[in-house]
Order: C-alpha cells, then sequence, then structure tokens
C-alpha cells in the first residue's frame, strides 16, 4: 500500500527579503571610506539605484536637451547629473541625480551641498530602461519637492511627458507631446521649440 504524502505545514513567508533602507549620511560614510569606487548609484527613497549606461539615443537625447536649454537659459545655470534636495521629509532618504536641471541662479553659486528644489525651474530626465521609474518614483519626489516642471524624455517612443502643478500627491498636470508638437518652459514661455528637436 503507498504510503500517504503528508502535506507539510508551511508557515507565512514574507514576498521579498527585509532590504537595507540607507540614508544619505551611511551613504556618504562608506563613499568616504572608497567602499564605492567606480561605482553611478543614486539613493532614491533608502535603496540604491545603480544607474543603467549611456547608450546612444539616450547620449544623443540629453545633447539635444542640453543645447536647447542652454540657448533658453545660457548654460551657466544648468546642471547635469548633479544631486538636488528634495523635500525635507525625504532629503535623509533621497539623494536624486536627475540628467539635466535648470536654476533659477548660477549653477556655481552653491559652493558647498545641493542646489534646493526651490531654485530649480525644469528637471529633466532622459529615460529608455527607466521610463516606469522615472514617471513614477522619481515624479512622486519631485512633485512633493515642489520642483514646478519635470521634463520626461523618452527615446524609445519619441515623445516627452510634461508634468506641471506639483502636490504632495504628485503632479495634477500631466501631458504627452509628441514629436510634431510645440513645448516650451514654464520659465521661458516664448521658447517654442518642437519635440522632434529632442530626437535625431
Amino acid at each position: 500500500m503507498p504510503t500517504a504524502l503528508l502535506t507539510p505545514q508551511i508557515e507565512f513567508v514574507p514576498n521579498s527579503p527585509r532590504r537595507k533602507q540607507w540614508t544619505r549620511t551611511e551613504l556618504s560614510g562608506i563613499e568616504a571610506a572608497g567602499l564605492l569606487v567606480n561605482q553611478k548609484l543614486e539613493l532614491i527613497e533608502g535603496e540604491l539605484i545603480q544607474k543603467m549606461g549611456k547608450n546612444r539615443p539616450h547620449c544623443a537625447g540629453l545633447l539635444l536637451m542640453l543645447q536647447y536649454l542652454a540657448g533658453v537659459f545660457t548654460l551657466s545655470r544648468i546642471q547635469p547629473e548633479m544631486p538636488i534636495d528634495v523635500h525635507p521629509e525625504d532629503n535623509p532618504t533621497s539623494e536624486p541625480e536627475p540628467d539635466l536641471a535648470v536654476y533659477n541662479r548660477h549653477v556655481n553659486s552653491i559652493r558647498s551641498g545641493n542646489h534646493v528644489a526651490a531654485d530649480a525651474l525644469l528637471v529633466c530626465e532622459i529615460s529608455d530602461t527607466s521610463l516606469a521609474f522615472d514617471l513614477r518614483t522619481k515624479a512622486n519626489l519631485y512633485a512633493r519637492a515642489g520642483i514646478i516642471e519635470y521634463w520626461v524624455l523618452d527615446v524609445n517612443n519619441p515623445r516627452l511627458i510634461v508634468h506641471r502643478e506639483p502636490s504632495m500627491t504628485g503632479y495634477l498636470s500631466v501631458q504627452v507631446y509628441r514629436p510634431d508638437e510645440s513645448i516650451a518652459p514654464l520659465a521661458a514661455p516664448h521658447a517654442q521649440t518642437l519635440v522632434s528637436a529632442f530626437f535625431n
């Protein structure tokens, strides 16, 4: 007679293992100790996000966006891939590094620390593999910080996704602009350009 199979008692198992939540202070410490040499990491909501290498469409979009913004605001007010402070409650566990940020002052006017969100006229991310993350997690982070305008350039499905009217629950206005449509930053409404100018 075959032996009956006993159904094991399985205890509740969490969906995922516990993760270490990092702070900016801890990250600064391990960077100072030389433990993150040659690693490009971004601290977002307590997690260390590895920044992906830039492929050709990403680089092209970044350069074309930079060229346009420099013509509108001058290069002295634009900072690429540098950290920015966000909402005070988010600051301890988040230090985003937008691909491009336009400020209301010369970027060298800040001698130490980061620019604050209140100084940002426009923040831009160039998205390929990070599109969902940029549209959700980063958008919410920038909205809570009060950044008045946030652009996401989608290089895989040519379009510009424009976020405006920040609130603590996200951006209240999100509009998609196709390559044949015109756009201008809120801070420079006269500087209309076709979205196609950001794609080669």
